[in-house]
């Protein structure tokens, strides 16, 4: 073995491995010696710097501070990232369109755009505005660099000294930041975003640029915004003219435009004016004899507003405009809407009062209405409780949990898939990871068996959550993208209304269950035009026609269940004693959120009710107890004639076929009333508004010679009642989706309820 070893060179092989192994030994050696070389070299070197004494406490402290320093600036980074991204110049310095907003009937009600704002350049504007302004709400300005440190400790010793908030604490730029980029939310996250843009504007603009912004842009009440707009409305004069006076009351109303607007409360308006004339010689602008006079003869109130100005509706065409405007070039215009006043004013009566009354006892200071026809015509909203205290829109912008209320499109999933309003489900669900339903009051369900409609109508969160299941999350959120409801996400609860949905949303998917199955994506102009007064766009002309996105019967089933939580279910404040009604209630956890959404065959409406900052309200409140009558107020006052149309899915209600009948006999007896009670004539003027003038012409003659070759004169039709729709009360009423199956005995293609 060994002989073998040696003749196959063993030994050189081994002689040739010691010396590789001695040589990486001692490059290791040497490299290590060399490091320690190295490092005594470094040390004898720093040991020059060695310091002692106060010159080292010194570098500690300038050593912590640098890092502390390095640590705050990355977390001041991370805080200011929300801050830059609503930072859009777009939206304040290239805003260019003008456009005053008509009603349905084509009454102006009100303007929005650039001619609201900057008509007067600074140089034009008085003295006594500027310091007027000033002197109430910043008068560090030229001094401080957006947020006013001196003013903002003054204000809170004031305030803790009154035990009330009796002055505010933001500056100037503050103020505008808020109005420009952000909601009135009252948080702290709203507070650091408006801190952060503050420092943005005073870096991008001078002084003077920021506060003609402020003059321009502020909101002064009665839908004004800036102060030329506000001496339009309040004084009828220019704002170059302004008294003394006149410049005291405009700058005691950026506080509180609605408390303090003078026709609103004119005593309080004139008390807060004497407040600014005070501030102004406190501040030293002018002294108490410059002053008297103007207390002495206080400003003349000129009423030129818009009553009940639906200012909430202004907002959101006038966002709708400027998407219909893009890329025409035209900016100057005319916009004809939806909106109904007398909706608007049923709207306002029905929800406002109620919050400024009641709001305190159960623990709610917000609310949002939004009614619509049932093809997406949006003809009220209400977008909070007071929109002189803030315009933030709750109604198109607020995203808030719908709670039970989205239950409806859970159900909507499982008809498209083989349910039917019978079917048998049970009320338990599974567990979804470490989540379990629970029924409201508690417990996961009692276990028995019942028809799906009666689910609804109790609003069973473990039915909802298991059919969710049972159909595909995936399937549901498909859906609800189908009815032009946006950002839900698919979770464990989502059957039960975990992610937010505006009311706008809302209300348009439901309207798309009361349209039969077409959708109803929400709008509000139907007309517009140019400054020539030519027709750039028209809904009638220049839109698709609805598309079919549910299936009729799967509508028609939803609408029969819904009318079932009005009968039978949480909903049954919510019933109406002239028409059929179906909806659904909506309680989030805390309660946070309470809503009722429903329909009849003419209107669409949502109610919302809760706390800008999310706060619980009472324990208690539901969208039963609470949205539902508030609902039902506004729908009774809303219908103004009992010719509404049967919705989908139901009989026609008694009262509805009495007035059928009625019309019918009318057609025969007086046609022209009947067509003006059903809206025929309106409908057929408009159409012949359609035609030119010589092609009228032509068909009224050639109508005229038929009749005379004929000799007969035109009689109206008459129509009879509608045939009744068959209920799904029974197996023959909504077939199953099943074939070969009944109704009671339908198994869903996508799996049984347990």
């Amino acid at each position: 073995m060994s002989d073998w070893f040696f003749k196959q060179g063993g030994r050189d092989k081994l002689s040739n491995l010691m010396g590789l192994d001695a040589k990486i030994d001692s490059t290791l050696s040497e490299t290590g010696s060399r490091l320690r070389d190295f490092w005594n070299a470094g040390q004898t070197f720093f040991a020059r710097f060695q310091l002692t004494g106060w010159k080292r406490l010194v570098n500690e402290l300038a050593s912590e501070g640098f890092t502390l320093g390095a640590g705050g600036f990355v977390v001041l980074f991370a805080l200011a990232i929300p801050a830059f991204n609503e930072f859009d110049e777009g939206r304040f310095l290239t805003g260019q369109y003008s456009v005053k907003i008509l009603d349905k009937d084509g009454n102006e009600i009100g303007k929005r755009g650039i001619l609201h704002n900057d008509a007067v350049p600074l140089e034009e504007i008085p003295e006594s505005v500027i310091k007027a302004t000033l002197a109430t709400e910043d008068r560090r300005f030229f001094e401080h660099y957006g947020i006013d440190v001196l003013g903002t400790v003054r204000a809170l010793a004031e305030n803790l000294r009154a035990n009330d908030v009796v002055q505010g604490g933001s500056s100037l730029t503050q103020q505008l930041a808020k109005n420009l980029f952000l909601s009135s939310e009252r948080s702290l996250h709203r507070k650091i975003k408006e801190l952060f843009l503050s420092f943005l504007l005073e870096s991008r603009f001078t002084k003077r640029e920021i506060l003609k912004m402020y003059l321009d842009r502020a909101y002064m009440g009665g839908g004004a915004f800036g102060v030329e707009a506000a001496a339009q409305f309040y004084f009828n004069k220019s704002v170059r003219d302004v008294t003394l006076a006149e410049a005291a009351l405009l700058g005691g109303l950026y506080k509180a435009p609605t408390k303090y607007a003078p026709h609103i409360n004119l005593p309080a308006a004139r008390a807060r004016t004497n407040e600014v004339l005070q501030n102004l010689v406190e501040a030293g602008f002018y002294s108490a004899a410059e002053v008297h006079e103007a207390r002495l003869n206080p400003a003349k109130i000129i009423d030129t507003r818009v009553t009940d100005s639906p200012d909430w509706f202004l907002d959101y065409a006038f966002e709708e405009v400027q998407k219909l405007g893009e890329g025409r070039g035209q900016y100057v215009l005319t916009a004809r809407t939806t909106i109904d006043l007398s909706l608007q004013k049923a709207a306002d009566d029905a929800i406002v009062p109620f919050i400024r009354q009641r709001g305190r006892s159960l623990r709610l200071n917000s609310g949002a209405l939004v009614a619509m026809e049932t093809d997406g015509a949006v003809r009220a909203m209400v977008g909070g409780p007071d929109y002189g205290e803030s315009q933030f829109n709750r109604a198109t912008s607020a995203r808030r949990q719908p709670g039970s209320s989205f239950k409806v499109y859970v159900y909507a999933a499982a008809l498209e898939r083989g349910y039917t309003p019978t079917t048998s489900v049970r009320d338990a669900s599974r567990s979804c990871g470490r989540w379990s339903p629970s029924n409201y009051g508690g417990g996961g369900g009692s276990g028995a068996r019942m028809p799906l409609w009666m689910a609804l109508a109790k609003s069973l969160n473990t039915v909802a959550a298991e059919l969710s299941f049972a159909v595909g999350r995936e399937n549901v959120i498909e859906l609800t993208q189908r009815l032009g409801i946006k950002g839900i996400r698919k979770s464990c609860s989502m059957a039960l209304g975990d992610y937010g949905i505006t009311p706008l949303e809302h209300t348009g998917g439901f309207a798309t269950f009361a349209n039969g199955g077409k959708r109803a994506l929400p709008y509000a102009v139907t007309e517009l035009y140019n400054s020539k007064g030519e027709l750039i766009y028209s809904r009638e002309r220049d839109e698709p026609a609805a598309p079919q996105i549910i299936k009729p019967e799967v509508a028609a089933g939803m609408n029969w269940m819904m009318n079932k939580v009005v009968t039978d279910g949480t909903a049954q404040r919510a019933g109406l004693e002239f028409t059929h009604s179906a909806g659904k209630t909506g309680t989030s956890s805390g309660p946070n959120d309470i809503w009722f959404v429903g329909h009849t065959g003419r209107y669409v409406a949502s109610v919302w009710l809760g706390n800008d900052d999310n706060r619980p309200m009472s324990h208690g409140n539901t969208g039963g107890q609470i949205a539902a009558p508030i609902w039902h107020d506004f729908m009774a006052v809303a219908h103004k004639d009992m010719n509404i149309p049967t919705l989908p899915g139901l009989d026609p209600h008694p009262v509805q076929l009495a007035e059928q009948q009625r019309i019918a006999e009318l057609r025969r007896t007086d046609p022209a009333l009947a067509a003006q009670l059903t809206g025929e004539a309106d409908a057929a003027a408009k159409a012949s508004r359609k035609l030119p003038d010589a092609a009228r012409s032509i068909l009224r003659n050639m109508a005229t010679d038929l009749r005379k070759a004929a000799g007969l004169e035109a009689k109206p039709a008459s129509d009879g009642p509608p045939q009744p729709a068959t209920r799904p009360g029974n197996r023959a009423a909504i077939p199953s989706l099943t074939p070969g199956r009944t109704a009671d005995t339908a198994t869903p293609a996508s799996g049984s309820v347990q």
